[in-house]
């Protein structure tokens, strides 16, 4: 395993793996990640999951902070890491695919020599694995878009993309849960309320996966400002 633990500042320490955005280092990134969530080390503040490394955030005055150095090592010399929930829990997201919400959805298919339609079939075929949050709340930064779709960031972004866009960056994809700058390509928009400062909790966590479907303008006028957490919890009472 080729990783290495090191300080990151006065009261924090990473774990870093390779440098490759891959689901196996996200593996790796989680397993360890939960394995000091589940030891309830005293001192340890914080536990912040990202692409190829973990950052724990500590409590100088209370963490024997050379113990959890070894403590790191030692699970990193293990032959195999031990792999926690690796599929997490599973979403899945209603989208408008149209050139109205859609403001790149012709140019991304342009630029890939597809139809639109190809492009939403491609698009709504995968189930995406949360690799990180961060950038604005609740913003998700999903892996496995299909290399077809691949689609280099705006030369020049957007100085507003509309909250619930779904967007395409390079390998990635993702949604603008807040009305934002951005650079990334916009295929599409979830009727759905991603974030809301007045509930600030966010359900979602790195490892769990979110796949999204089509609908039609009627089904999305409907679900139009529904919560993310609402939507979710009649899903499964269905």
């Amino acid at each position: 395993m080729n990783s290495k633990v090191i300080f990151s500042g006065d009261t924090s320490i990473n774990v870093v793996f390779e440098n490759v955005v891959s689901e196996k280092i996200s593996n790796q990134v989680l397993s360890i990640a939960k394995l000091v969530e589940r030891q309830h080390i005293n001192g340890v503040v914080d536990i912040i999951p990202a692409y190829r490394e973990v950052t724990f955030v500590f409590d100088p005055l209370v963490i024997d902070i050379a113990s959890f150095k070894h403590f790191l090592e030692k699970q990193l010399n293990k032959k195999d890491g031990e792999i926690v929930d690796k599929n997490g829990i599973h979403y899945d997201i209603p989208v408008l695919y149209n050139d109205e919400v859609g403001l790149d959805l012709l140019e991304v298919a342009k630029y890939h020599g597809l139809s639109i339609e190809e492009v939403i079939h491609l698009h709504t075929a995968q189930a995406y694995r949360i690799y990180m949050l961060g950038f604005l709340p609740g913003f998700a930064y999903l892996g496995g878009l299909d290399a077809k779709l691949h689609t280099p960031r705006k030369n020049t972004p957007r100085l507003r993309i509309p909250a619930g866009s779904i967007a395409i960056g390079g390998e990635q994809t993702g949604y603008y849960p807040v009305d934002s700058p951005g650079g990334w390509q916009i295929i599409g928009q979830t009727p759905l309320v991603m974030f809301d400062s007045n509930r600030p909790e966010i359900k979602l966590h790195a490892g769990d996966r979110m796949k999204f479907y089509a609908i039609d303008k009627l089904e999305f006028q409907k679900l139009k400002g529904t919560h993310f957490d609402d939507f979710v919890s009649k899903e499964k009472t269905l």
